[in-house]
């Protein structure tokens, strides 16, 4: 039996986590490719809806990464989006699919390294969670 590689989306902020991730390439940083990365104007915008939409499409996991808290620059989105994210956390245990499968991060545009070593441990912890249950459900794939 092959080992299992889980299928990650990453909402990321244009103005820090995109940046983050897109300075991890230009150091040339490896991060598991698995995860698909979701330039977004704010964290503040990703709604539950998202969120839960990426696990039903057939996301194992999905990571939203803003900017540092105190230093969004749409003010406080960052800090809805982490709001969210622990909504749908609770969420996802309430209904039995784990709340471990959404996790909100935070990050400045400098830090790519972090970035690479996020994403990598975010993948390991999904990979010991074992496929999304919806996906074995409906067949789905991201």
């Amino acid at each position: 039996m092959s080992q299992f590689e889980p299928i990650l989306a990453a909402f990321a902020c244009e103005y820090c986590a995109y940046t983050a991730a897109d300075m991890a390439g230009a150091l040339r940083l490896s991060y598991p490719p698995n995860l698909r990365v979701i330039r977004v104007p704010c964290t503040g915008k990703v709604d539950t809806l998202h969120l839960m939409r990426a696990l039903q499409r057939g996301a194992d996991g999905v990571l939203v990464a803003g900017c540092l808290e105190g230093d969004c620059h749409f003010i406080n989105g960052n800090l809805r989006a982490k709001k969210r994210v622990e909504y749908v956390g609770r969420l996802l245990d309430d209904i039995g699919i784990g709340g471990g499968r959404v996790l909100m991060v935070h990050m400045a545009a400098g830090q790519g390294a972090r970035f690479a070593e996020l994403a990598a441990e975010f993948t390991e912890h999904i990979r010991s969670l074992g496929p999304n249950p919806i996906k074995l459900k409906t067949g789905k794939a991201a």
